[in-house]
């Protein structure tokens, strides 16, 4: 079953809206430089988080290969000193049907690059 737009009162029909689920980015470095300084706040505010909280709350992309490159990036920011575990939670995404992921939280580090 398809949708069906309906035209404008012009007779034109209006473009598709593109929603947060919709976006995902073109390349790994777009995505990377786009993400970073939002999860390096999250960090710098010390509070517990799970991934998909923060790409949620500020509308992020997916990356490419989300499969991947979700786990990627809490590994970059983890070896660079920024995050540590915290321990596991369930999910609120809505297509993981509430499955455990990791928790991480902000290190001292991090709050001292966001000062």
């Amino acid at each position: 079953m398809t949708a069906t737009v309906q035209p404008t009162l012009d007779g034109s029909v209006p473009e598709p809206r593109k929603t947060r689920t919709q976006r995902q980015a073109e390349d790994y470095e777009t995505w990377l430089a786009e993400v970073w300084p939002v999860f390096i706040a999250a960090a710098a505010s010390g509070r517990t988080f799970t991934t998909y909280e923060i790409a949620d709350a500020h509308q992020l992309p997916d990356p490419p290969n989300p499969q991947a490159h979700w786990g990627r990036l809490m590994t970059l920011l983890k070896d660079e000193g920024y995050v540590r575990t915290a321990g596991w939670a369930m999910t609120n995404r809505p297509t993981a049907h509430h499955s455990g992921v990791r928790t991480w939280k902000g290190t001292a580090a991090a709050r001292r690059a966001a000062a």
